[in-house]
C-alpha cells in the first residue's frame, strides 16, 4: 500500500517496535533477536519506532535486526520531540514510564526544528541506519503550538531536501491531528486507538479530510489494549489501558459471535477493518515473541466476507458511517 507522497510503499500490516524496548518486562537476550526476522518471514516490511521506546534500546534492537536485511526493501520510522538526555540512573529503572530499563537517560520535550535535528541525528546514530524514511511528530497533545512552528516546519524542509521521504505525527487523538492536515503539508498520521472495532472516532475529524487531502493515515493500536486481541474476551480485559467496562466486553463479546459464525476470529477483524477506509494504508501491531509476529502478520490473509460487515451494522455494532464503507482493492487481491 501507499504510505505519504513520497514513493514509499509497503504491505498492509506494519510493526510497531515498542517491545523491542522492554515495554512492560525485559526481553530475553536469546528471544529479542527473533522478533523482526519474524516479522519479516511474515510479509512485513514497515517498521515503526521512536526514541521514547526503551530510552532509545528499541531503536538500537531495531537497528541491529534489520542490518543483515536489504535496505531498499523496507521503511523504518521513527518519532521527535523526546530528546534523550543522560544521567545517573542510580540504580532506578523507566518502569514508571512502562519500560524495564535502567532509567540512565530523561526525556526532554522538545518540538523545536533544532531538537527535531539532533533528534534526527541521534535516532540515525541509534538506527545505525543511513536514513530514516518517515518522521513522526510524537504526541505533540500539549505542545501544539510549538510543533506547528518548529517540527513541521523543519519536518517540510528535511523532505523537501530529500533527507526524508514522508513526515506527520503520531497520538492517541485524532481532533488535533486533523487540525495538522488541515495546517501543514504533512503527508502521513499515525492514530492510536481511534479507528477500531470500538473507538471509530478518528471517522469524525481524521479520516474524512485525510482522504480528501490525500495523507495516509497509519492505524495503530487496533486492539485497544488488548481486548480485541484475544478471541475470547472477558471480564478482566483491557481497554485503552485501563479496565474495560461490561459494555465494552460485551459490545466485543457478541462482534466475537458474529465473526465465529463466519469462521473468522476477533482479531482477524479488527485489524482488517481499519483498513477498508481509503485513507488508512497500513495497520501497525506490535509483539514482542517471533510467534507473536508469525501470528499477527497473518491476520490479514484470509478476507473478512462482506456479509460480516453488514451484520456488524445491522446489529448496531459499528458505526453507521464506519460500517458502509465499500472495501478497497489491495494490490494482488480481489473485492471480497
Amino acid at each position: 500500500m501507499r504510505i505519504g507522497r513520497g514513493g514509499l510503499s509497503a504491505p498492509p500490516i506494519g510493526y510497531g517496535a515498542a517491545a523491542l524496548g522492554n515495554l512492560y518486562s525485559a526481553l530475553a537476550d536469546d528471544a529479542w533477536p527473533a522478533v523482526v526476522p519474524a516479522a519479516w518471514a511474515g510479509g512485513i516490511r514497515y517498521f515503526d519506532v521512536a526514541p521514547h521506546y526503551g530510552l532509545g534500546l528499541a531503536e538500537r534492537r531495531l537497528g541491529e535486526s534489520l542490518r543483515a536485511l536489504p535496505r531498499e526493501e523496507f521503511i523504518v520510522s521513527t518519532k521527535v520531540g523526546r530528546l534523550l538526555v543522560p544521567q545517573d540512573a542510580a540504580g532506578r529503572t523507566d518502569i514508571d514510564n512502562l519500560f524495564a530499563v535502567p532509567a540512565d537517560h530523561r526525556r526532554v520535550r522538545d518540538y523545536s526544528r533544532d531538537g527535531v535535528l539532533r533528534s534526527i541525528d541521534d535516532s540515525l546514530t541509534r538506527l545505525g541506519l543511513d536514513r530514516i524514511d518517515l518522521v513522526l511528530v510524537h504526541d505533540p497533545d500539549d505542545f501544539e503550538a510549538e510543533a506547528l512552528d518548529g517540527a513541521f516546519p523543519a519536518l517540510s524542509d528535511l523532505r523537501d531536501q530529500g533527507v526524508i521521504r514522508s513526515f506527520g505525527a503520531g497520538m492517541n487523538q485524532s481532533a488535533m491531528l486533523a487540525r495538522f492536515v488541515r495546517e501543514t503539508d504533512a503527508d502521513v498520521m499515525m492514530v492510536a486507538g481511534r479507528w477500531t472495532l470500538l473507538d471509530q472516532s478518528a471517522g469524525d475529524d481524521l479520516l474524512p479530510l485525510a482522504a480528501e487531502r490525500d495523507v495516509s493515515v497509519l492505524a495503530a493500536a487496533v486492539f485497544n489494549s488488548g481486548i480485541l486481541a484475544t478471541d475470547t474476551p472477558g471480564q478482566g480485559s483491557l481497554f485503552d489501558y485501563g479496565p474495560a467496562d461490561r459494555a465494552v466486553v460485551e459490545r466485543a463479546q457478541e462482534i466475537a459471535r458474529i465473526a465465529h459464525r463466519h469462521d473468522r476470529t476477533l482479531p482477524e477483524l479488527a485489524v482488517q477493518f481499519p483498513l477498508r477506509h481509503p485513507a488508512v494504508a497500513a495497520v501497525v501491531l506490535g509483539g514482542a515473541s517471533a510467534a507473536q509476529l508469525a501470528q499477527n502478520s497473518a491476520l490479514a490473509d484470509r478476507p473478512v466476507p462482506e456479509e460480516v460487515w453488514r451484520e456488524l451494522q445491522e446489529q448496531g455494532l459499528l458505526g453507521t458511517d464506519a460500517s458502509a464503507r465499500q472495501p478497497r482493492a489491495r494490490e494482488g487481491q480481489p473485492v471480497r
